[in-house]
């Protein structure tokens, strides 16, 4: 079977660095000391994958020099230029049409999928191995693992096609403290249940905003003196910080210690060096809405030499009822994730909490 297989080279730089996105700050990143992620990522995926498959691809970091690492067949069908674009994606994947492809996989994030996604034939299914800084469609598979057994099972015949949302967000107002998603198409995707993850949704009610207040009203009762609290993003994190009345950055890591922010929208390297000076730390996490992610997704900061250094123990989850009541289970989308499996309390309410699996 003919597989189009595309990476997006730059994607999810941004992550670690605490700048959201990688789109138009490339070279801030790299200043800032990002490390490319994506070719990891597809290594992971072709590496548990089998079967009889030729790969379409392009040149050098936009698929070859990876493919050249497994025994699987592929043609080169777009020689790319050694700094890449959005053009590029989108003249490799017309390419991909013309040869026929059976399916389209993609390495990169929301921004990728867009790309793809705006030149595909809408008959040839797409499916997203994430690598991107935050991934809010419904097109990725969960992990690049998981990619690769979906990609096993529409090989077999054993997928069904869904209509996929491809959402994204506006990144200059991401890095200004503003989430706005948009949907921008539909595409055609291999679907498996819990292998395919869902969109990200957002709640806006009375009750919502009512079980926030809750939860953070008994956190707030109940932190510790002495002890660095590093506050990961989202809304319900975000009532923490109003209730004691200090202003977060919403979308960001902070760090807050004894009801005072102490320092703003931190990197890896600069939580790093907070918990190297803080003997007690703590980090406090919410979901993505309708996916369950905890760690991998949209906080790339919190990577696993900083989950290493915090300790499983130390992991505090916060979550509304609503949000939890549309999740089996919590994910985690780190390469060594293992470690930090297992069950979770995560509080829902004033002094209730939830167990919960994540995986």
């Amino acid at each position: 079977m003919r597989i189009g297989f595309v990476i997006n080279p730059i994607a999810g730089m941004g992550g670690a660095v605490a700048l959201k996105g990688t789109d138009g700050v490339l070279d801030e990143a790299i200043k800032r000391g990002a490390r490319p992620i994506a070719a990891k990522r597809a290594r992971e995926f072709l590496k548990n994958l089998k079967g009889n498959i030729e790969f379409l691809t392009a040149s050098g970091k936009m698929g070859e020099n990876i493919l050249k690492e497994f025994e699987f067949p592929y043609k080169l069908v777009y020689n790319a230029p050694e700094n890449t674009s959005a053009e590029d994606t989108k003249r490799a994947v017309k390419e991909f049409v013309k040869e026929n492809a059976r399916l389209i996989v993609f390495v990169g994030g929301d921004g990728t999928a867009r790309d793809v996604v705006e030149i595909a034939d809408s008959k040839i299914p797409i499916l997203g191995v994430p690598s991107g800084v935050k991934m809010y469609s419904s097109i990725f598979a969960v992990n690049p693992q998981k990619a690769a057994e979906v990609v096993v099972y529409f090989l077999e015949g054993k997928t069904k096609l869904m209509d996929s949302e491809v959402l994204d967000i506006d990144e200059d107002a991401y890095r200004k403290n503003k989430l706005r998603i948009k949907l921008f198409a539909y595409a055609k995707t291999p679907y498996v249940e819990d292998l395919i993850q869902s969109s990200k949704s957002e709640y806006v009610d009375e009750e919502e905003e009512e079980d926030k207040k809750w939860i953070a009203e008994f956190f707030v009762e109940n932190m510790d003196r002495n002890t660095l609290y590093l506050l990961g993003a989202g809304t319900t994190v975000n009532k923490i910080a109003e209730a004691l009345g200090v202003e977060k950055t919403l979308l960001g890591v902070d760090g807050l210690y004894n009801g005072k922010i102490i320092a703003r929208d931190l990197s890896e390297n600069d939580i790093l060096k907070l918990i190297d000076k803080y003997p007690k730390v703590k980090i406090v996490i919410t979901p993505i809405g309708s996916q369950g992610f905890i760690f991998g997704r949209g906080n790339q900061q919190f990577s696993e030499r900083v989950l290493e250094k915090v300790g499983k123990e130390n992991i505090i989850i916060v979550a509304t009822p609503r949000k939890v009541r549309e999740l089996k289970k919590l994910r985690i989308d780190l390469e060594n994730a293992q470690k930090f499996r297992g069950y979770y309390k995560v509080l829902v309410g004033y002094g209730k909490y939830k167990l919960m699996r994540v995986e």
